[in-house]
């Protein structure tokens, strides 16, 4: 099978098919896209994806899959990285729109605006309210992790990658996790798992 993925090296949402492609063991073409130079706005890459977001993964049908989750969602069904049992499956489903809705949108986007544009909190008057949203996010994961292992039904899973992608950085968005053992122990334990490779080496 052959697999493109347009990707940037530094986002989360692409940094999480990179990680459960490589873990599954899949090769991609990978092309860079500038998404910080407008790369994503440009006439050839709408063409692909009319979207205008990466990641964007062609499949060798010529098929074309958007959205972080969805190709996740994708390449792990009947995998190790999703669960089997009907309602944990329901489960993951849950993590992985909440990832999207209430940690994604304020986490990653303070990360953007401090990591990729240099932005300070004088510049950019939005990061109070991202930093309040993103604290609420990570107090919402660390009672959850309170008393267990994994997101889902104890065992790694896309909802595990889908949250980490973000999480493992979000210091570079101004968030502190000294106050969130039971969320750094995880990121330790997703760390752990077999295939594992950070965001700069994949």
């Amino acid at each position: 099978m052959t697999l493109t993925l347009y990707s940037d090296q530094g986002s989360g949402n692409c940094y999480k098919v990179r990680l459960l492609m490589h873990q599954l063991g899949y090769d991609l073409d990978i092309i860079e896209v500038d998404v910080a130079g407008d790369g994503c706005r440009t006439p050839e890459f709408r063409a692909i994806n009319p979207l205008g977001k990466v990641p964007t993964m062609v499949l060798d049908e010529g098929m074309v899959l958007s959205e972080s989750n969805a190709i996740l969602l994708h390449f792990a069904d009947e995998t190790q990285y999703m669960p089997m049992d009907h309602f944990d499956k329901s489960l993951m489903f849950q993590w992985l729109f909440w990832e999207q809705y209430s940690h994604e949108p304020a986490i990653a986007v303070a990360r953007y605006a401090m990591h990729y544009l240099g932005k300070t909190q004088k510049e950019d008057p939005r990061l109070p309210q991202l930093w309040e949203k993103g604290y609420g996010a990570l107090d919402m994961m660390e009672n959850h992790l309170k008393d267990k292992t994994f997101f889902v039904a104890e065992r790694y899973s896309i909802a595990d990658i889908a949250l980490f992608a973000y999480t493992h950085v979000a210091h570079q968005g101004g968030f502190d996790l000294n106050n969130y053992p039971h969320v750094r122990a995880w990121i330790e334990r997703v760390k752990s798992q077999p295939r594992w490779k950070s965001m700069d080496e994949i």
